[in-house]
Order: structure tokens, then sequence, then C-alpha cells
């Protein structure tokens, strides 16, 4: 029989006692699953979502809180800015583009954003149906708006006051879907485009109130400048936006547009690198925490299969002498010990890694925001290092073990039995 076989009839030979060092293994290597695919997602997401703005301009109050609520529509607005003023500050000559965001409606949860061409060309946004907005209150969809609404070309819904629910419905205009964009891979999938002039309508108390902006113009805008947006009037002085996307000019912006901002305005400038790094920091903190506890775990689970097989050595001393006297090596009685503590470690890691999958992906399925949405259907490279680890575990556990059973006298063990 080979020592493989003979390892795993050893272990299953005390089936309670294995499971339970497999569990403890299983419990800490999952819970390292689920940090690391968390992580890296929510790391990747940050950075897809922000890598091509340089800079937001919204109202006073909290950065993070502007970068959150501008960049990733987690978060609510500080306030908002006056187009006039918002307007100035596009036309700058550090800016080579800007976008302008109204916010204040949803749909079931997701975000109606009025914004202009630049938003397509700054995200490089494609429809996979349809078109972009041209009209008034002619929307271009999200992939996964368009998913989890069942929303398709020419379907009408109203958007709601507010940024979460839908207590109070505008019933005075609907919204028609013109299109319906191409998977992104960012923000982009869970928000519903328009024009700013339909998001101001929307709120305006008065029908025939006179407060147009310029229609959208669809040429394609790939490699030109875009100094200002191009859909609203800079000399509707009463109209608000919520906050200006910037991209600069020039590494001299840097230095100087922020500070022009923060001390020239009422506005406020934030980075996204900046308050997305600091973001990510504090999630670490937590991340840190639980990724020590997991060790821990694993620790402690080193230490059982140990315990483990060494009780068990004891107990088999008289079967490996047998062995030993039909022929068996030493190393043949060192291989089998060892392959004992491998194989438990590695079944232990195999079940954590597929545990942390499943256990993401229900959180992930079960999120009420779409903006984060993590899965647990993908595979990193890094988690080959789970497995080293339950590799390094399995052989750490069994070495004592297996040099003792190495080193056993026959002549003793058969002497006392």
């Amino acid at each position: 029989m080979s020592p493989l076989k003979i390892s795993w009839k050893s272990l299953w030979s005390k089936p309670l006692s294995a499971a339970l060092n497999m569990m403890l293994i299983a419990f800490g290597t999952g819970i390292l699953t689920i940090l690391l695919l968390a992580s890296n997602q929510i790391s990747e997401k940050l950075e897809n979502n922000s890598k091509d703005i340089d800079l937001v301009v919204g109202a006073k109050g909290s950065p993070l809180q502007l970068i959150l609520s501008s960049i990733y529509y987690i978060d609510f607005p500080t306030g908002n800015i006056p187009l006039k003023e918002a307007m100035e500050l596009a036309r700058s000559p550090f800016v080579k583009r800007a976008v302008p965001l109204a916010l204040g409606d949803n749909y079931n949860g997701l975000r109606i954003v009025g914004t202009d061409t630049n938003f397509i060309t700054l995200y490089k946004l494609k429809a996979a149906q349809g078109k972009f907005w041209e009209k008034d209150f002619e929307t271009t969809i999200g992939a996964a708006v368009a998913k989890t609404q069942n929303l398709k070309v020419g379907d009408k819904f109203y958007g709601a006051h507010g940024l979460t629910d839908n207590a109070d419905v505008h019933k005075n205009h609907e919204y028609v879907v013109s299109g319906i964009l191409e998977p992104q891979g960012n923000v982009a999938d869970n928000l519903i485009l328009t024009n700013v002039a339909s998001v101001w309508k929307m709120h305006d108390e008065h029908e025939d109130h006179d407060h147009e902006a310029e229609k959208h113009n669809h040429e394609d805008h790939e490699g030109h400048d875009h100094k200002a947006p191009t859909e609203v009037q800079a000399n509707e002085e009463s109209r608000e936006l919520t906050s200006l996307l910037i991209q600069y000019r020039s590494p001299m912006s840097v230095a100087m547009f922020p500070r022009l901002v923060n001390e020239t305005t009422n506005m406020q400038a934030a980075s996204p690198a900046q308050e997305s790094t600091r973001l990510f920091s504090l999630i670490g903190i937590g991340v840190d925490t639980l990724q020590w506890f997991a060790v821990l775990i694993m620790l402690i689970a080193a230490i059982s299969v140990f315990v483990n097989l060494y009780n068990s050595l004891k107990e088999r001393n008289y079967d490996l002498a047998i062995m030993r006297t039909l022929g068996a090596s030493r190393t043949k009685l060192f291989m089998i010990v060892i392959a004992e503590g491998i194989m438990l470690t590695l079944a232990g890691t195999v079940i954590g890694v597929l545990l942390g999958h499943l256990i993401l992906e229900f959180i992930g399925s079960n999120q009420e925001s779409g903006q984060a949405q993590l899965t647990g259907f993908v595979l990193l490279y890094d988690e080959i290092y789970l497995f080293v680890a339950g590799l390094a575990i399995g052989i750490f556990a069994a070495i004592i073990p297996a040099i003792h059973a190495y080193r056993s006298n026959i002549s003793k063990i058969l002497a006392k039995n």
C-alpha cells in the first residue's frame, strides 16, 4: 500500500478529530480569502472610478464626502454650487476638461445624474443599444441599471426626489430610455445619465419658467479639449450644480488650481487620489485586524494538527514498528506522517477558499448599493499563497511527529508490546 493511502486511512480512523482540524484551517483560510477578494475589488473600483479625474470642486464641507458623492455616488452631496462661479472655474487656463454634475433624484435607489458630453469622454462610454441622450428627459442608462430594473430602449419611468428612496415621485415629467451603455466595469454601470437641463426642469415649480440649456451635441469629442461644459448657460445666475469633475491641463495646475478654488471662492477642491487613499487606509485598519485574527486561527489550527498527529503517532507506534519489520524504510514512515499533515491542511485550505468565495458572493448579492458591488466569482493570482500557506502549516505541524517516527526504536516498541 502506498504512503498516501496509508496516510488517508490513518486520518479518517478518527473522523471527528480530522474534521475539527480541517474546520479550523478552513475558517482561517475563509476569512483571509474574503479579505483578499474584497480588498482587491474595492481597491480596483476606487482606482477605476477616479483614475482620470484630477480634482472635484463642490460646496464647502467634508472633502471625503464630496468625493464619495461625486465619484462613487455612495453618499449625499455637500451642497450645491452656483452655476456662474462653476463656469468661471471651468474656463480657467488650468483646466483641460470640466464635467458638470447635477444630482438630487433617483430611480429605485439608482442615481439620476445630470451631465454633458464631457462625461461620455471622461469615462470613454459607448452605447450598446440605442443612442446617447439628445433631448430633455432622455436618458442613457448603465448596463447594470438595464439588467436590474429590466429596462430597455423606449421604456419610460418617473424619477423620485432624493438619492435613496421613491417617497416623492416626480409625476410632472417622465424619463425615456434612449440608450443602454456597454458594460464599463466602473460606476457608470449603475447610473442613469441625462442632461443638466432635465434635472433643473424636474425641480422647477413652474413648467413655463424660462430655464433652458443648450442641447447635447453628440459628435465624437475624443481628443478634443473641453474647457467648459457645453450644455449649460453661464447667464443662468440662479442655477446651481452639485459639483465639477476636473481634468488638469498641465502639471502646474496641481499646485495652483486647488489653492485658487479654496482661497478665492466659496467652494472647495478635493483630490480623489488623496481622499481615496485616506478612505482605503481607514478600511485597511479593519482589514488588518481581521487578517491578524485569521492568522491566529491558522496558528491554533497548526498546533491542533500537531497535537493530533503526535497523539496518533503514540497510538500507532506498534503498527509502524510492524511496518518496519515488513520492509518499510524509515523514510517511508517519515513521508507517511508528513503526508497526513499536508492532506489535512490542504483539504482545510481548499474548503476555506471555496467557502470564502461563496460567502463573498452571498454578501455581494445582498448589498443594497450597487456602486461597490462585490462578487465571489473571481479568481486572484494571490490566492495561490493561501495554498502555499496551507502546505507550510501541514509540514510545520507534522515535522516533529515525522522525525519521531523516523527515529523510533523498533526493538523497544515490540518488546513493550
